[in-house]
C-alpha cells in the first residue's frame, strides 16, 4: 500500500518520458495533438514500450529541455484547437478520428509550414511530391491513433517531422511555389522527332503531334510527309490552370481517307519545371499496350510561366467577350446581305518560278465571317464563277477585305489584296465592277448586291411604298416606241412586289422556319429580310429590275435560314418576262428544286405581282444578238437518267426525219403508184418554177398552217397527277442513280468527263430542234412574229434581189466584218433567235399548277404509289 502510490508515479514519470521521445519536426511539432486530459490519463494513453538506449546518431536533450519543449508545444496546440473551436463549429468538419487533427483539416488556407501531418496527406494526395515522399508521410494503425515515424539519422528528438532531402526540398520549394499562383501560361517548342516508328508500306510515315490537357486538345501540329525524323519546328501558347494535370502528347501517322494510326505517346508533367525557365525535353514516346517497344522521341522545349490573378482575369474577360460576340453575331437579326459573285482575275501575279503561273484562290472577309474560294490551277487568269453570301449587321465592319493568295505544298504566297467599301453601294441593285489589286498586280471582277434589308424605311419596303404618276408616267414614255433608239440597250423596266408566302415546310424542329425569299432576273439577285420562326410569312417587299432581255426567265426562290446563316430550300417558281401580266396580283404555286412537282408542304405558294414595261423594237434587236451568259448557272453533271431522257428527246426528233425518208423512199419505190405519180410531178414542176424566195414562203405556210390549227383546236392539258407520278418515278431512277455512282465512282471517273460532254450536247440538239417546233407552233407568240417578219422581209428580198446579188453581200460582210467591226461578236441570227425559244423541258418548269389540287385527285395519285410500291 505504502509503495503504490510511488510504483504509479514513476509509471507516469515513464510515460511522460517516452511521449518526449517522440521524434519532431524542426519546423514545429505537430504531432502531438493530444489534450492535456487525454495525457494526463493514464487509461487512455496508448502503450508505449519503454527503449533501452538510444538509436545511433540520435543527439540526446536533457529532462528539462524535454520538458519545456514538450509543455510549450501543449500550450499552443490547446491555445490554437480553442480558437479554431470558436469560429468552426461544425461537425462535419472534424475528423472520423475524433482527435485534434480535426481542426487541423478544419484550416484549408493554412500553409505548408503550419499545416498538420494529416492535413498536408489530405491536400497532396496526388501532387508528384506526395508520390514521391509517399514512404514518408504519416500513416494510421489500425486502431485509428496515428503512427510515430522512425527516426531518421540527423533528427532531433522530440520534433516530429523529418528532415528533407535535397531532392525532396526541390520537389517541395516547386510544389510551394506553383501553389502560390492560380493561373499559368505554357508555351511549348516543338522542334522534332527522332527514330519514329515506320507506319507506312514505303517504310515511312506521314506523323503529327497532338496536345491534350484534362482531355481537351490544345494543339495539333502540321503533317510532315515521308520522314522518320520529322522537323515540326513549331510554337504554340496556352492557358495553364491547374499545373498538376499533366500534358498527354500523342503522336499519329496520317492516312488518306482512312483512320489515322497511333504512332507513340508522352506525358509531360508540369509540377516538374522551374517557372520562368526555358527547358529541353526529350520524351520517349511508348505504347501502352507493349511498352517494350522502341517508338523514337519527341524534342521539345517548354516554358511555364506564372501569372497573376489579375491576368487570369483578364485572359477569361477577353474569351468571354469574344465568345459573348459569336454568339451575339450568331444570333443577331442582319441588316442586310452581301451577295457577291467572283467573276474572273486578270493579269495576277506569277509565284511559281517553273511554269511562270500561279493557283490563285481568293479569301473574302467581314467582320467574323470567312469564305475561301476554290483554286483555279496554273492561271494567271482564272475564271471562278463562285458566289458568296455575307452579312452586314447595323454596328458591324463596312469593309469587305478580298485577298489573293497562290496554293503551294509549303506556304501559300500572297498575290495581292483590296479593300471594298461596302457603304458607298446603293442598295437593292447588283453592281458589276473590277479591283485593282494591292500590294501586288492584277484585277478581280465582281457581281456584288447588297439587299435584304430590315429596317423599314428602307426605299424597297413595300409598307411605305406610294406609287407617283409622274414616275409612272415617265417609265411609259422612256420605253414608248417614238423612243426606240435613244437607248438601244434599255429593254425594259420590270417591278416585283413580294407580299406573302403561306403553306410552307418546317425546316427547323420547333415545327417552325426561318424564311426568305430570293428575287433572280440574270445575273441580278436581290432578297429579302428574314422573318423568323413562322410558316407564313409576310415580306411586303418591292423590287426593281432594268431588263436587258425580254426573254430572260424571273426565277423566286425560298429558303430557310439557319444559325450559321446556312439554307434550307423550300421552294421555287419560275417565270418567263413574257408570261407577266402587269399589275395582276395572284398566288403562284411553289415547285421543288427540279420545277416538276409541289414542293413540301401543306400546298405552299407565294402572292405577287408584276409589272412590265418594255419597249418591243428594242426587245427584237437585242432577240437577234448573242444571249446574256448566266455567271451562276449550275453545272449539269453526268446522270444516267439524264442522259436517257436526252436521247429520248432526240430521238423523237430523228423520227420525224426518218418519217418524212420512208415517205421519199415510197415514191422512189413505186410502192403507191398514184403517190409516186403525183410526187414525180411535183418534184418536175418544182424544179421548173423554183426560185429562192419559195424556201422562206414555205415556213410562212408551215406558220399559217400552225397557226389555223391552233386557233381552231382546244389546247391539250397536261394531267397534273401524271407529271407527279412520273417525278416519283424519277426520284426513284436517281436514289438509284446515286447508289451507282457511289460504287463505281473511281472506276467511271475517266468516262464521266466524255459521257457529260456527250449528255449536254444531245440535249442542246434536242433543245434546238424542239425550239424549231415550238416557234412554228406559236408557243411563244412574240418570238414565232420575230420570226414571221423575218420570213416576210427574206420572201421579199429574195423576190426583187437576185440570188447572185445576196450572195455576193453575204461573201462582203463575212470578210470585211474583221476589218469593218474588229470587236464583234461573230453570229448567226437564226440561232440566236432559237436559242430564246423554250424547249419542252423549259415549258415544263414554267408551267404553273393550279391553287391546289382536289381530293379525287389526291386520292387517284395515293392509289398509283401503292400501285407502284407493291
Amino acid at each position: 500500500m505504502i509503495h503504490q502510490p510511488r510504483q504509479s508515479t514513476s509509471k507516469s514519470t515513464l510515460e511522460t518520458c517516452e511521449i518526449s521521445d517522440i521524434p519532431t519536426s524542426p519546423l514545429g511539432s505537430k504531432h502531438l495533438s493530444k489534450s492535456a486530459s487525454e495525457l494526463s490519463s493514464p487509461r487512455e494513453m496508448p502503450e508505449v514500450r519503454p527503449r533501452s538506449a538510444a538509436s545511433p546518431g540520435v543527439s540526446h536533450l536533457s529532462v528539462y529541455q524535454k520538458t519545456h519543449s514538450f509543455f510549450s508545444q501543449l500550450k499552443s496546440r490547446w491555445a490554437r484547437s480553442k480558437s479554431k473551436e470558436r469560429r468552426h463549429k461544425s461537425p462535419g468538419r472534424q475528423d472520423s478520428i475524433g482527435t485534434d487533427y480535426a481542426a487541423d483539416l478544419s484550416s484549408d488556407h493554412s500553409s505548408p509550414s503550419t499545416q498538420s501531418p494529416r492535413h498536408r496527406l489530405h491536400t497532396y494526395t496526388d501532387s508528384p511530391l506526395s508520390r514521391v515522399c509517399g514512404g514518408e508521410t504519416s500513416q494510421s494503425s489500425a486502431s485509428g491513433s496515428p503512427k510515430p515515424r522512425a527516426p531518421t539519422p540527423g533528427a532531433v528528438t522530440g520534433l516530429d517531422l523529418l528532415p528533407l532531402t535535397s531532392t525532396d526540398e526541390a520537389s517541395r520549394r516547386r510544389e510551394t511555389a506553383l501553389r502560390q499562383h492560380s493561373f499559368f501560361q505554357l508555351r511549348v517548342h516543338l522542334r522534332k522527332g527522332q527514330g519514329l516508328v515506320a507506319m507506312d508500306k514505303n517504310g515511312t510515315s506521314d506523323p503529327y503531334v497532338k496536345f491534350k490537357c484534362g482531355g481537351k486538345l490544345i494543339y495539333k501540329s502540321k503533317t510532315v510527309y515521308r520522314d522518320l525524323n520529322p522537323v515540326w519546328d513549331e510554337s504554340f501558347t496556352t492557358p495553364i490552370e491547374d499545373p498538376f494535370v499533366p500534358i498527354q502528347i500523342k503522336v499519329f501517322d496520317y492516312d488518306w481517307g482512312l483512320q489515322d494510326d497511333f504512332m507513340g505517346a508522352a506525358t509531360l508533367d508540369l509540377s516538374t519545371l522551374d517557372l520562368g525557365k526555358t527547358t529541353d525535353l526529350t520524351l520517349p514516346l511508348q505504347d501502352p499496350s507493349n511498352a517494350s517497344a522502341e517508338l523514337g522521341e519527341i524534342v521539345f522545349t517548354v516554358t511555364l510561366y506564372p501569372k497573376s490573378q489579375e491576368d487570369k482575369e483578364q485572359y477569361f474577360q477577353k474569351n468571354a467577350r469574344i465568345s459573348d460576340v459569336n454568339k451575339r453575331l450568331k444570333s443577331q437579326i442582319w441588316s442586310s446581305v452581301v451577295t457577291i459573285v467572283l467573276v474572273e482575275g486578270k493579269n495576277l501575279l506569277a509565284c511559281d518560278p517553273e511554269t511562270r503561273t500561279s493557283d490563285p484562290y481568293v479569301k473574302f472577309r467581314l467582320g467574323n465571317e470567312k469564305y475561301k474560294s476554290k483554286v483555279v490551277w496554273r492561271s494567271l487568269n482564272p475564271k471562278w464563277l463562285e458566289q458568296f453570301d455575307l452579312h452586314l449587321y447595323d454596328d458591324g465592319d463596312q469593309q469587305l477585305e478580298v485577298t489573293v493568295w497562290d496554293r503551294d505544298r509549303t506556304r501559300d504566297d500572297f498575290i495581292g489584296r483590296c479593300l471594298i467599301d461596302l457603304s458607298s453601294f446603293e442598295r437593292e441593285k447588283t453592281h458589276n465592277f473590277s479591283e485593282e489589286l494591292e500590294d501586288g498586280a492584277g484585277s478581280l471582277s465582281f457581281l456584288l448586291t447588297i439587299s435584304g434589308t430590315t429596317a423599314s424605311e428602307t426605299i424597297s419596303d413595300l409598307t411605305l411604298y406610294e406609287e407617283n404618276p409622274r414616275e409612272r408616267e415617265a417609265v411609259l414614255a422612256r420605253y414608248a416606241w417614238q423612243r426606240t433608239f435613244h437607248n438601244i440597250k434599255d429593254i425594259g423596266h420590270l417591278t416585283v412586289k413580294v407580299f406573302k408566302a403561306s403553306g410552307l415546310a418546317s425546316a427547323d424542329l420547333g415545327g417552325k422556319s426561318d424564311p426568305f425569299c430570293v428575287v433572280e432576273l440574270g445575273n441580278a439577285r436581290l432578297q429579302t429580310q428574314t422573318e423568323y420562326k413562322t410558316l407564313t410569312p409576310t415580306w411586303q417587299k418591292i423590287f426593281t429590275f432594268n431588263i436587258k432581255d425580254i426573254n430572260n426567265v424571273l426565277e423566286i426562290t425560298v429558303f430557310d435560314e439557319d444559325r450559321d446563316h446556312k439554307v434550307e430550300f423550300l421552294g421555287k417558281v419560275a417565270i418567263p418576262l413574257l408570261r407577266v401580266k402587269s399589275g395582276e396580283k395572284r398566288w403562284y404555286s411553289l415547285k421543288d428544286k427540279k420545277l416538276r412537282s409541289r414542293a413540301k408542304g401543306s400546298c405552299p405558294q407565294i402572292l405577287l405581282e408584276m409589272t412590265v414595261v418594255w419597249n418591243p423594237i428594242r426587245a427584237c434587236i437585242r432577240t437577234l444578238n448573242p444571249k446574256e451568259v448566266k455567271l451562276m448557272e449550275p453545272e449539269v453533271k453526268f446522270k444516267r437518267q439524264v442522259f436517257m431522257k436526252n436521247v429520248m428527246r432526240f430521238k423523237s426528233i430523228i423520227i420525224h426525219f426518218y418519217e418524212i425518208g420512208k415517205v421519199f423512199q415510197g415514191c422512189f419505190e413505186w410502192e403507191s403508184t398514184l403517190q409516186s405519180l403525183i410526187g414525180l410531178l411535183f418534184w418536175l414542176v418544182l424544179c421548173y418554177y423554183f426560185e429562192v424566195w419559195m424556201i422562206p414562203a414555205v415556213g410562212l405556210l408551215i406558220f399559217v398552217k400552225q397557226y389555223i390549227l391552233k386557233t381552231i383546236a382546244a389546247p391539250v392539258n397536261v394531267s397534273w397527277d401524271e407529271a407527279t407520278d412520273s417525278d416519283i418515278e424519277d426520284d426513284d431512277e436517281d436514289d438509284k442513280d446515286k447508289e451507282e455512282k457511289k460504287s463505281l465512282k473511281e472506276k467511271l471517273q475517266a468516262i464521266q468527263e466524255v459521257t457529260q460532254t456527250v449528255q449536254n450536247t444531245i440535249g442542246r440538239l434536242a433543245s434546238l430542234g424542239e425550239g424549231v417546233k415550238n416557234i412554228f407552233n406559236f408557243t411563244v407568240p412574240y418570238l414565232s412574229w420575230i420570226a414571221v417578219g423575218l420570213l416576210v422581209g427574206a420572201t421579199l428580198v429574195l423576190y426583187f434581189v437576185p440570188i447572185r446579188y445576196l450572195l455576193m453581200l453575204w461573201g462582203l460582210n463575212k470578210f470585211l466584218r474583221k476589218i469593218m467591226r474588229p470587236h464583234s461578236v461573230p453570229n448567226n441570227e437564226v440561232l440566236d433567235l432559237l436559242s430564246r425559244v423554250p424547249d419542252d423541258e423549259m415549258l415544263l418548269d414554267y408551267r404553273d399548277f393550279k391553287p391546289s389540287i382536289s381530293m379525287e385527285a389526291e386520292r387517284r395519285r395515293e392509289i398509283r404509289k401503292k400501285q407502284k410500291a407493291s
